[in-house]
């Protein structure tokens, strides 16, 4: 499809748009509907794909990781080359290739096909995000209608998560888990016919440039600290690891420097100078990797340890899901009153309440309190995403709308790769550890009950009946003792997140 002759939206600054601009809204939150439906879906697809795939503990938290690890490596160079060349061009460019790879990841005969697959939609989802939530900035120059705009955007995500394990749990129950894949096809050919007419093309005119050193710095300052978390969770603490996380923050460091020395820089880092937009971008990071981590555990619970089908498990997160949506938009009209170092910090101190209701619940196995936990855990998340997107874009000026939306989307995304590597990773050390294998297992299956969860209940199918609940109930003993760590330690990010929220989100004086 031809993405020249753009249709052109055009306002001063401040003007109020009519119908238009909403329907553009609708357009652009196909693919913000697509990435977080795929997010969650893929959650609760992975006790199938171990089952079929047969990954080790490792190969299946980069099933997870690989997608958001390239993704946010490449969101502020994606970003920047859609303020030069065009921020609708880049959305259809990264819609048409993410629905070629979906296809090809749905029928993944490996796990490590299946990662490459999953590397692959990470570079073209870089593509996709930073588009919509600059284009934001482009189609609404009221910042009233802006916040309510990117309330309904921020909502999107909370939207498709809570559709993605209905949606999911159907396609699993009915079809085999590469189903999931293919629901990018039916949701990005929308985009690309709607968005033809209806999206307005936007650019920089004076851009950054493409850096090809400056890329390759702030991939390799991602790579070696998530491989070091991945390393730590299979083998525990090392020099090896240590060495990748030194490796990363010289990466960083690296990249900054450079950034800063150049005459036309990738990344504005000016934009960080501004206390609200640093907080705010950090308020995203630490509420994600919250978000991300309780969904990572939280439905193998659910399946495994509880034994509830896909469907139920999804159906059980609906409540939490639809809690985050409303206290997304509910939020809008209260900040007009409230300032954002009130009201984001009072919402996530309910967040704090969630996990450590989890902490405090889980060795009872109640599918009651992982819903009560995850409902109040939502109301703050929800509140506080859809407040600091809107601060990001807010610091930033309009012609850095692509650079701004990238650094926010980076925040989202390295928050899913932490989410899963930090908390994943925590919760399948303390499995390792806490797991005590039954007299009489063979060391064949032990061994394999020691990579994950869903192996040991792989592992279980084939052995004796007695056996077989013996090791199943060391197995479910040990992840539920990893779930009240795990727990323990996202309160505490969470609350970080107050702490942050407050001291950085005052107005100026």
């Amino acid at each position: 499809m031809s993405v020249t002759a753009p249709v052109r939206l055009t306002h001063e600054d401040g003007a109020r748009v009519g119908a238009r601009g909403w329907a553009a809204l609708a357009v652009l939150m196909l693919p913000v509907l697509l990435v977080s439906v795929d997010n969650t879906v893929l959650s609760f697809a992975l006790p199938e794909i171990s089952l079929a795939l047969r990954p080790s503990g490792a190969e299946q938290l980069w099933v997870i990781d690989v997608y958001s690890l390239v993704l946010a490596g490449l969101l502020v160079t994606m970003g920047v080359m859609g303020d030069r060349f065009g921020r609708r061009r880049m959305l259809f460019i990264g819609a048409t290739g993410f629905a070629v790879v979906s296809v090809l990841a749905a029928f993944a005969p490996t796990a490590g096909l299946l990662i490459a697959a999953r590397a692959a939609l990470g570079f073209f989802g870089a593509m996709l995000m930073p588009s919509t939530l600059s284009l934001l900035r482009s189609i609404f120059p009221n910042r009233d209608q802006r916040r309510l705009a990117i309330a309904i955007w921020a909502s999107g995500f909370s939207a498709g998560s809570a559709l993605g394990p209905v949606v999911g749990g159907f396609l699993l129950e009915h079809f085999a888990w590469g189903s999931v894949f293919l629901i990018a096809v039916p949701m990005l050919v929308p985009l690309l016919i709607g968005g033809y007419w209806l999206l307005p093309e936007s650019r920089d005119p004076n851009p950054g440039r493409i850096d090809p050193i400056g890329i390759l710095l702030s991939m390799a300052a991602m790579l070696p600290v998530v491989y070091a978390i991945k390393s730590f969770a299979v083998d525990g603490p090392t020099l090896g690891a240590a060495a990748l996380v030194l490796v990363g923050l010289a990466m960083g460091w690296l990249f900054v420097r450079r950034q800063l020395r150049a005459d036309m820089p990738m990344l504005d880092m000016s934009l960080f100078r501004r206390g609200g937009f640093s907080g705010a971008i950090l308020v995203n990071l630490l509420s994600v990797i919250a978000l991300v981590g309780f969904l990572y555990f939280v439905p193998q619970q659910l399946q495994l340890v509880l034994g509830l089908s896909p469907m139920t498990a999804g159906l059980a997160l609906v409540p939490g899901m639809a809690a985050m949506i409303v206290a997304g938009l509910s939020v809008v009209p209260i900040s007009r009153r409230v300032p954002p170092h009130i009201v984001v910090p009072a919402g996530l101190v309910l967040s704090v309440g969630g996990y450590l209701i989890v902490a405090f619940t889980a060795q009872s196995n109640s599918v009651a309190w992982l819903i009560a936990a995850f409902v109040v855990l939502g109301i703050g998340i929800g509140a506080a995403e859809t407040i600091s997107n809107e601060l990001i874009l807010a610091h930033a000026p309009a012609e850095k709308a692509g650079a701004a939306s990238a650094v926010s989307e980076t925040a989202y995304e390295l928050g899913a790769v932490l989410g899963t590597a930090v908390l994943g990773g925590i919760i399948t050390a303390f499995y390792r550890g806490a797991l005590t294998i039954p007299n009489g297992v063979p060391d064949e299956a032990a061994a394999q009950a020691r990579e994950t969860l869903a192996g040991a209940y792989a592992a279980a199918e084939n052995l004796p009946v007695a056996q077989a609940d013996a090791l199943w109930r060391a197995a479910a003993h040990a992840f539920d003792s990893g779930i009240v760590t795990t727990s323990l330690i996202g309160a505490l990010l969470v609350a970080s997140a107050v702490a942050v929220a407050a001291t950085t989100l005052r107005p100026p004086r």
